[in-house]
């Protein structure tokens, strides 16, 4: 397949995006599945009709920018990152970062690296979850040692790499998408045969695979409160891997090699901006004109909310090899509520005997679709107690439980600690003990109340309580493949529970044992080795 990309320069392309996409919606229809029409009366949103009813729906207006037909200017190169000059590379980053004791400033700091110039601060105000944006940089070396086309070769020859699990291969040729994964493993002699024969590769958890991958991404889970994940791409000069579609995460592409040309369009209409699940496949006609249009350069960064379609397809004389970072699935003020609400209600009836009268006893004759245009009075009482019902459990929502439901989540997802050599020698997983000369060497080293202790990452545990049970959540024992292994926790007395919010609140501090708030000085002892067994805190010197 060949490709042919627009020969006109970035800026011009930007200017010319509002226009074009204004044209293009007095042209083109807007395709909208049917779907079943939501009842809100009184503001109370009720459940969704049954299938079998057919109800006629105005489609929604067609979301014309979600960027207010601004033209996209080019990142302005003279706004200088403040922890990071433009030439640093990742390697001296992250040595840089290893000498923070803040795990929360280092992921700050990598993220800050990530999108320079931009500030931060201006991205997550000005366009995070809102639109695009394109961070040309002309230095192909800028993400250098993140990952590369020999890294990929070294895996597929060196790890157990499945087809289907770890790799996809795919093309997109005549406006279909097709994968074409054999059974079993991926070895390089049918691997590098399907590239050679123009299909892309995407190697779907490099993290577990790549310590450097697995680095980059530990630290960033946490500037985000959200999994961090990557998926890396490898495609032929001249062809296309994917059909154009929308995702459900925030995607960071971060051009390694080569080059590609990617076309980023508007949500097609309200119910697919910041979506809660990913699209299927468009064709070409369901989604207009693009509103960015760009070719990628080694270096180069291209930023997209979830919802914003997107294709990308390979220049006939180049390759192109990108990893796309991502985060915020499922991360959402609905996706909060949709643990509260049934928990509010659990509370409610077992407290409010309002919840649990009893129906009007002719109340079906009058509600449902099919009554939903009567005038009756009785509808409009029923509403009403709903709706006060409905504005009344908001009293009842156990918020801080729901909260912690959701930061579970957060640590089942999150990638173990990648840690520094220092964290790895005042750790346990640094310890000295060994097999030597016929027996056990070195395991006279304990803890005593003058050992000053710090959690291992700002993140990596977590209190919480059922109302009988006090649980600590860990992340330490991840496995670095996602959901391998089972959320981690175990049962912390009541009299540890203080002592155990003291250390996470303490972070980054440094504590001494004895500080720690416990009857005893054995109860002392005790917890900061159960804790340093876990691999949860560590000490300030090596033990």
């Amino acid at each position: 397949m060949e490709c042919k990309p627009k020969h006109m320069s970035a800026f011009a392309l930007y200017q010319n995006a509002a226009a074009e996409l204004a044209l293009n919606e007095k042209k083109r229809p807007l395709k909208v599945s049917p779907k079943k029409k939501k009842l809100k009366e009184n503001g109370v949103a009720t459940a969704k009709p049954n299938k079998s009813v057919v109800i006629k729906k105005k489609p929604k207006k067609l979301v014309k920018t979600v960027i207010k037909g601004e033209p996209l200017e080019r990142v302005p190169q003279a706004k200088p990152c403040e922890d990071h000059e433009e030439g640093t590379s990742l390697n001296a980053v992250l040595a840089d970062l290893a000498r923070v004791n803040n795990s929360r400033d280092r992921a700050s700091k990598l993220f800050q690296w990530l999108i320079h110039p931009v500030p931060a601060e201006d991205f997550f105000r000005d366009t995070w979850e809102k639109k695009p944006l394109l961070i040309p940089r002309q230095n192909p070396d800028y993400y250098n040692g993140l990952f590369s086309t020999a890294e990929f070769d070294r895996i597929l020859r060196e790890d157990d790499v499945q087809y289907g699990v770890n790799l996809d291969v795919t093309s997109y040729t005549n406006g279909k998408r097709n994968t074409h994964n054999p059974p079993g493993r991926a070895l390089p002699f049918s691997v590098w045969d399907f590239y050679s024969s123009g299909c892309s590769l995407r190697m779907l958890n490099p993290q577990a695979f790549s310590s450097r991958v697995w680095n980059f991404l530990s630290i960033l889970q946490e500037q985000f409160g959200s999994m961090a994940g990557a998926n890396v791409y490898l495609t032929p000069p001249g062809t296309q891997g994917f059909a154009p579609h929308y995702d459900d995460i925030e995607a960071f592409v971060v051009q390694l090699e080569g080059k590609k040309h990617w076309r980023v369009y508007n949500p097609r209409s309200l119910e697919d901006v910041l979506p809660v699940t990913s699209s299927p496949n468009f064709s070409q006609s369901e989604i207009g004109s693009p509103v960015l249009e760009v070719v990628l350069e080694a270096g180069d960064l291209l930023y997209f909310p979830r919802g914003f379609i997107h294709q990308g397809d390979c220049l006939p004389n180049s390759h192109s090899l990108h990893v796309t970072v991502s985060s915020f699935q499922r991360n959402s003020w609905g996706d909060l509520l949709a643990k509260l609400v049934p928990a509010a209600l659990g509370v409610a009836m077992e407290e409010d005997v309002e919840y649990r009268q009893g129906l009007p006893l002719d109340y079906l004759t009058y509600m449902g679709v099919q009554n939903s245009d009567k005038e009756d009075p009785r509808r409009e009482k029923f509403l009403s107690r709903m709706g006060g019902l409905m504005n009344k459990l908001a009293g009842y929502a156990p918020v801080d439980a729901a909260v912690d439901e959701k930061a579970k989540e957060f640590l089942h997802d999150c990638l173990p600690p990648a840690l520094t050599p220092e964290e790895q020698a005042s750790s346990v997983q640094g310890s000295s003990t060994r097999w030597g000369n016929g027996r056990p060497l070195n395991v006279g080293a304990r803890i005593n109340s003058k050992t000053r202790v710090q959690l291992i990452r700002a993140g990596c545990a977590r209190l919480c309580s059922d109302g009988e049970v006090i649980q600590l959540y860990y992340t330490t024992d991840n496995s670095r493949v996602y959901h391998k292994e089972e959320l981690k926790s175990f049962e912390i007395k009541t009299e540890y529970a203080d002592a155990v919010e003291f250390l996470i609140h303490a972070y980054p501090k440094f504590v001494s044992v004895q500080s720690i708030p416990c009857d005893s000085a054995a109860e002392k002892i005790a917890l900061a080795e159960l804790l340093f067994e876990k691999g949860i805190i560590r000490t300030a010197e090596p033990l």
